[in-house]
């Protein structure tokens, strides 16, 4: 597993297809993920520290998974099929460790809330800069 970071969103509110980029946390490779205009609203509202009111979904989820004495350990973007990505948030909830398939872009929202570690499969990463390299 390869730590990663955020390093960018790109917001374009008159497209459905918006653009975060993810990064080596020690290297040089990244590369971006095409996500929902209402995911990357909540992915920047977390990095930006914005509250609302009332709960919206990705504070849903990260409520319930404290009300249940859990906590978000990791998120993994393991898999590329297809050109869609595939991710794993890893909860801990006392000895237990849980794996639960997610969107990248929904596991990103919640791990920019508690500043959650994010790691890439090696295999995917060398893929997905091995496709860019081809460009």
């Amino acid at each position: 597993m390869i730590p990663m970071e955020l390093s960018k969103i790109i917001i374009t509110e008159t497209s459905d297809h918006q653009i975060i980029v993810l990064k080596e946390r020690e290297g040089q490779r990244s590369f971006p993920i095409v996500i929902g205009l209402h995911e990357a609203w909540a992915i920047d509202r977390a990095v930006k520290g914005i509250t609302t009111p009332r709960p919206l979904t990705h504070d849903l989820i990260s409520n319930i998974i404290e009300g249940l004495n859990a906590g978000v350990v990791r998120i993994i973007i393991s898999d590329l099929r297809n050109n869609t990505f595939y991710a794993k948030i890893i909860l801990q909830q006392n000895a237990s460790m849980v794996e639960i398939d997610s969107r990248p872009s929904d596991a990103i929202a919640l791990a920019m809330q508690k500043n959650t570690p994010i790691f890439v499969a090696k295999k995917v990463l060398e893929e997905v800069c091995k496709s860019e390299d081809a460009l």
